[in-house]
């Protein structure tokens, strides 16, 4: 078996004690020996108040994960990458699709791996969704990605700010769904609500078509009580088929044909893992691209003032 990778940690937050720490601690692949943050600290192992303190004192590094917001993950990745440090990136990979796209030309010029972790995609029935609709003929498509941020992401300002992506932080994880399981598509028209006291948007109301001229349409909420709506549809020559739970369970006119405990983040490090022992990098600009193409089409519509 080969030695662990050393890995650090950039941004100790919400998602990194959910997910990431989990995740590490029963992955064999790796060894976490730093993090640096500036708020929060992870035991038992050297904590930095940021990525170049930590690169400087554990040189031995060969990894980072960067889980800090997106509008300042491109300075640190690129420290990273210009040290010869592999990359995993959380989602969404950059505040720009110009950043990401430099960083990828960065890490191929260091000769190291870089990761854009679209953790949705490593839903447990995802694949089996892409594997049904490559077999059927899809006549329409719709995304319904609604949530409460109240319960998710609590008192974090950063996702209200500009380039913080507003509902469009899980709406991205839809996207990266929706372009791996349908045919490419392309934004036709959005409409943005943006809370008269945020400069992101709660919600959105987008229309797609595809490459063959298939309409799919994406609704997203940021303000669902209740029950959360986490689900791709699709009417096809097979039957109806419905991606739910965020993409752990599918059914065709009704009948579960795959359904598993979600394990998203295991499967993000598996495969960075193997990217850095190939020597290659997995990056996919798709989902960001189409977040930035609903920013410059949506039109802007001001709604009532959100409070937490």
């Amino acid at each position: 078996m080969s030695q662990p990778i050393k890995i650090g940690i950039v941004g100790v937050g919400k998602i990194v004690r959910d997910q990431h720490l989990p995740a590490l601690a029963k992955d064999q692949d790796y060894r976490l020996i730093a993090a640096a943050s500036r708020h929060g600290k992870v035991d038992d192992i050297a904590n930095f108040p940021d990525i170049e303190a930590m690169l400087g004192a554990v040189p031995e590094l060969e990894a980072v994960s960067l889980c800090m917001p997106p509008q300042f993950r491109y300075d640190a990745a690129r420290t990273a990458l210009m040290a010869k440090k592999h990359v995993f990136l959380e989602k969404p990979p950059g505040a720009t699709v110009s950043e990401v796209e430099d960083l990828k030309t960065l890490a191929a010029q260091n000769g190291v791996s870089l990761f854009a972790s679209w953790h949705s995609r490593y839903a447990p029935a995802v694949e089996a969704a892409r594997v049904f609709l490559d077999t059927a003929k899809i006549r329409s498509a719709a995304i319904n990605w609604k949530e409460d941020v109240r319960r998710w992401h609590p008192n974090q300002e950063w996702i209200w700010a500009p380039g913080g992506f507003g509902v469009f932080d899980p709406g991205i994880n839809a996207l990266s769904i929706a372009t791996h399981i349908l045919p490419a598509m392309f934004i036709t028209s959005a409409v943005l609500d943006f809370p008269e006291n945020r400069a992101s948007p709660v919600a959105a109301r987008v229309t797609f078509r595809t490459s063959n001229g298939l309409p799919v349409t994406m609704d997203l909420d940021w303000l669902q009580t209740g029950p959360q709506s986490w689900d791709i549809l699709a009417d096809t020559d097979k039957g109806a088929m419905v991606l739910s739970g965020g993409g752990s369970k599918l059914a065709i006119d009704g009948k579960v044909i795959h359904e598993e405990p979600e394990a998203e983040y295991p499967m993000l490090y598996k495969r960075f893992a193997e990217i850095v022992r190939a020597g290659t990098s997995d990056v996919d600009l798709a989902p960001l691209q189409h977040v930035a193409d609903a920013f410059m089409l949506g039109k802007r519509n001001v709604v009532e003032a959100f409070f937490d």
